[in-house]
């Protein structure tokens, strides 16, 4: 493989104007080519071969769910075993694999992507029911982690600062792990599965990536496409199966060495519980990397703009049907400003959100992704129902054949119900009362969890309050409190929202690597 292919300082990828024509014409063309894979079948991928089992699963379109994307196979743990001592076996060699030639793979990626950009964006749309701008951004997103995580290796790379004295040659250089257990989400099917893969793969790790059930078509395109740009046999292993039947035995595998996850606080304490406990053969201590959701929310204060206030929580509570883990599931207002906010959210939120199936460029507001989450998110709405005022939505969406929820506003609820506590992950906001900004900080931090959050206030002094107490990993003044850019947000939360891994940031390939200080005396001999 040449020397490595891109040099140029990280920018990130630019979104895509489908104001235009030509762009508007490419996603039809694109949804029309998934449309015609439709049930296909896809295999497991072990150590390059592919394998055909007798259980089987079907991904299904959450906008209309007579559709099948494609069909998938059901791992057993023997399938598991497999994979990890083929990712174990090939270790050996990929571990010395030079770091440009890793970097290279992730950049061919990159361009390959970029090339088949509007592809994986439609199949997105039907594969978890984004919208056309969702889905874009999520490609965009992916090619993004492929162009920092390479040039962030490189720079790992290089020569470390260390103190020098006389009479010693000193070197710290960073190596990887051994076998890592990615499991990545269903609701940035091709970002977050991509980045979480390939931060592995360039720092010199081996991987078994096992994606959610809901969106598994889109991650075997992508082991699909690394394969394209020539990444070696066994150092990818793609395998789909219930969680419940591999998931304990792919984390407890005395050969794995690492499981990176993203999902629910449950699981992934879970994961952490399992990890934890050492297995005959076992030679270290695992190392678990998890974002686990949060229940965020957005203060707005009387100091605020509260036109801007109101689009941030609209956007930030109903993109992508409140299916995001730094969604906005709480505002927390200010009490003097409180019904003007209200009404000026519920107003935007009845002009700005199209429903509808998302295969339609007009329709922003789509599906939930599942049977599952469909009756969780109305079982907390019908919960809602009880603990504070329906304003606004309520209901499941009639006459579709898919997983429609209506976009709905709670007022009035108390910071310690039910639906002020639990993460929803879905199209559900509670408007929480304050008094005082001073109180709205105490409301926000009153949760388990510390993701992100958001303030709108003109007031320079209580910005400077919120940087120093509202305990979140990613913070946001004066804007909506989604919409993390990679090398620009690096993204993680503080308690149930995991290990602030700061996914996109400079520290983020340190989780992956461990680092080794070479001492040599120097004789004059």
């Amino acid at each position: 493989m040449q020397e490595v292919l891109h040099k140029s300082e990280f920018v990130n990828e630019p979104f895509t104007n489908f104001t235009l024509e030509y762009n508007k014409n490419k996603m039809l063309e694109a949804l029309n080519q998934v449309k015609k894979e439709f049930g296909k079948e896809y295999p497991l991928i072990i150590n390059g071969e592919r394998i055909y089992t007798d259980k089987k699963d079907k991904s299904i379109n959450p906008s209309n769910i007579d559709q099948v994307i494609g069909i998938v196979q059901e791992a057993t743990k023997e399938h598991a075993d497999m994979a990890i001592k083929s990712a174990y076996e090939n270790f050996k060699t990929w571990k010395k694999v030079p770091y440009q030639e890793r970097a290279n793979y992730l950049f061919k990626a990159a361009d390959l992507l970029r090339e088949r950009k509007f592809y994986y964006s439609a199949l997105i749309v039907y594969e978890v029911g984004k919208s056309w701008v969702e889905a874009d951004a999520d490609v965009a997103e992916a090619i993004d982690f492929l162009e920092f995580y390479g040039r962030e290796m490189i720079r790992y790379a290089q020569e470390q600062p260390l103190t020098r004295i006389e009479g010693e040659k000193n070197k710290l250089i960073y190596i990887p792990l051994g076998v890592g257990i990615v499991i990545p989400p269903w609701n940035f099917p091709l970002a977050i599965m991509a980045g979480t893969t390939v931060a592995s793969l360039v720092t010199g790790n081996t991987v078994v990536l096992k994606p959610s059930g809901d969106s598994p078509v889109i991650a075997y395109k992508f082991v699909e496409l690394m394969e394209e740009v020539g990444l070696p046999k066994g150092v990818l292993n793609f395998i789909t199966g219930d969680g419940a039947i591999i998931g304990d035995y792919l984390v407890s595998h005395e050969l794995t060495r690492f499981i990176s996850f993203t999902g629910s606080m449950q699981v992934g304490l879970r994961i952490n519980e399992v990890a934890s406990k050492h297995k005959e053969g076992q030679l270290w201590i695992k190392r678990v990397v998890a974002e686990m959701g949060g229940k965020d929310a957005i203060i707005v204060d009387d100091e605020a703009d509260l036109d801007s206030a109101s689009d941030g929580i609209v956007a930030s509570a109903f993109g992508f049907q409140g299916q995001k883990c730094s969604a906005c599931s709480r505002a927390i207002v200010v009490e003097s400003v409180y019904d003007e906010v209200i009404s000026k959210v519920i107003d935007k939120t009845k002009k700005m959100l199209s429903i509808g199936n998302p295969e339609k460029l007009e329709n922003n507001f789509g599906p939930v992704s599942s049977k599952r989450a469909f009756d969780k998110i109305l079982n907390y709405i019908e919960i809602g129902k009880k603990e504070g005022k329906l304003l606004l939505g309520g209901n499941k969406i009639e006459n579709t054949n898919g997983y429609f929820i209506e976009p709905t506003i709670f007022a009035d609820v108390s910071p310690n119900s039910t639906i002020a506590q639990e993460e929803i992950f879905g199209p559900v906001l509670a408007f929480i009362k304050a008094k005082d900004f001073d109180e709205a900080l105490e409301i926000a931090n009153n949760t388990k969890y510390g993701l992100t959050g958001s303030v709108y206030t003109l007031n320079r002094e209580k910005l400077q309050k919120a940087e120093e107490e509202f305990f979140v990993g990613n913070l946001y003044l004066n804007r909506k409190c989604t919409g993390a850019l990679v090398g620009v947000h690096p993204f993680g939360g503080f308690n149930m929202s995991g290990t602030d891994s700061k996914a996109g940031g400079r520290d983020y390939l340190l989780l992956f690597m461990q680092a080794k200080l070479i001492s040599e005396k120097i004789t004059n001999t």
